[in-house]
């Protein structure tokens, strides 16, 4: 989609020109995104407001949002009285205008969840594995959507306007350190799981790397509120991540930038490894395991791990050591304002991680560099599937949507 909002040397605010709206004819797509973005991000605008935002004439602003009323996209709250002139009447988005599914592919479970317009989550299915099987999960999700679906009455099963999914890009070469076969994992080569899955479905399908959807997510969904630039860190079985700059997923040509995952970092020798040997929840399984510990529950149950002991306490003084410098680096590139972290973590071991990144990056020799705030991700466990559910969401409705690969 063609944002038709940002030109070169401009000297507009960014923030400002993201904003800008355009009267030209053959735009009406554009700015019917625009206004429902900017209803999103503010919960609930009136006209005027609109209007004053975009740049947009009343007349226009006007025709857009009675379309968009029509259309069911757009409902309309209590007016607010006590100002001179008419009451102004705030136009809300619809909970009930569009549903989309989202699909997460990991390398321990799958989840499927249901969304309405708000992001609300109204359904959500869980598949545990050891190790993800092609056909297997292409009969989850068969079975699953059948499932969300036949749970809405028929207007709302109109209303769903598409399927995202959010999966490890060449999952196949993680089969050594996921547990699983080797020609299992090299089905993933050869298979284009967007298109075994778009044969099920009568909507859209689309596809992103799960990192990167999750950053998405945060993005969409979560409480960034005026950020317009950070970099973002998903700690799941393996970490990986995203980068946002002016309020955009930023994927790069290939789709692999923000491919934090493979930042190299110091070792425990001194020696360059990646991030996600340290910094992934595989490594502190495999700390438990060849000590005899049984971690099925790092996968089953996020929400609350127990008590792990000293294993716990020592991969989050690695993880955060490794997170620290590779934030430090991203600063040096990107002047980036915030650094959030999140993950397939119960709520008290982000904290945890959070504030141990903090520590040690009071540790690192950053002179010269204005470095980011880093908080921990607002969205959560979910972030992957939440994010794919934001790839149908933002390519269709929203300026600014996630690079997603794949649509019918």
């Amino acid at each position: 989609m063609d944002d038709g909002v940002q030109k070169h040397g401009s000297s507009e605010p960014a923030a400002s020109r993201l904003h800008r709206g355009t009267n030209q004819s053959g735009m009406r797509d554009h700015n019917e995104r625009l206004v429902l973005s900017l209803v999103r991000q503010h919960g609930g605008l009136a006209k005027s407001d609109i209007a004053r935002m975009t740049g947009l004439s009343a007349q226009t602003v006007s025709v857009i949002m009675r379309e968009l009323e029509d259309e069911g996209l757009l409902v309309r709250r209590e007016p607010l009285r006590g100002r001179i002139g008419q009451p102004s009447i705030p136009m809300a988005l619809n909970p009930e205008g569009a549903f989309f599914i989202g699909l997460k592919i990991g390398r321990r479970s799958a989840e499927l969840v249901l969304i309405d317009f708000l992001g609300k989550v109204r359904a959500m299915l869980h598949h545990s594995y050891r190790y993800p099987e092609p056909s297997e999960t292409v009969d989850f999700v068969a079975k699953g959507v059948a499932k969300l679906r036949a749970d809405l009455t028929p207007a709302q099963d109109r209303r769903v306007a598409g399927l995202g999914i959010a999966v490890p890009f060449e999952l196949w070469s993680w089969a050594d350190a996921a547990g699983a076969p080797r020609s299992v994992m090299e089905e993933w080569r050869h298979r284009d799981i967007r298109s075994d899955i778009q044969a099920l479905c009568d909507f859209p399908v689309y596809l992103q790397n799960d990192a990167t959807a999750a950053c998405g997510a945060e993005l969409v969904f979560g409480n960034v509120s005026d950020v317009r630039d950070f970099v973002y860190f998903y700690i799941g079985a393996f970490a990986g991540g995203g980068v946002v700059l002016n309020g955009r997923i930023y994927s790069g040509p290939t789709g692999n930038a923000g491919a934090l995952g493979s930042m190299p970092v110091p070792g425990p020798d001194g020696r360059p490894i990646q991030l996600i040997d340290v910094a992934s929840i595989a490594t502190l399984e495999k700390t438990l395991n060849q000590r005899g510990i049984d971690a099925q529950h790092l996968w089953t149950s996020p929400e609350d791990w127990g008590e792990i002991g000293p294993e716990l306490e020592s991969w989050v003084a690695n993880a955060a050591a490794a997170l620290a410098y590779a934030i430090v680096a991203a600063a040096s590139v990107i002047d980036f304002e915030e650094a959030v972290i999140d993950g397939w973590l119960p709520a008290p071991v982000r904290r945890s991680l959070v504030e141990a990144v903090n520590a040690a990056i009071g540790r690192i020799d950053a002179e010269g560099l204005k470095l980011p705030a880093v908080r921990e991700g607002t969205v959560g466990i979910h972030a992957r599937a939440l994010g794919g559910a934001s790839l149908p969401l933002s390519e269709r409705f929203l300026v600014g949507p996630p690079s997603a690969s794949g649509t019918s």
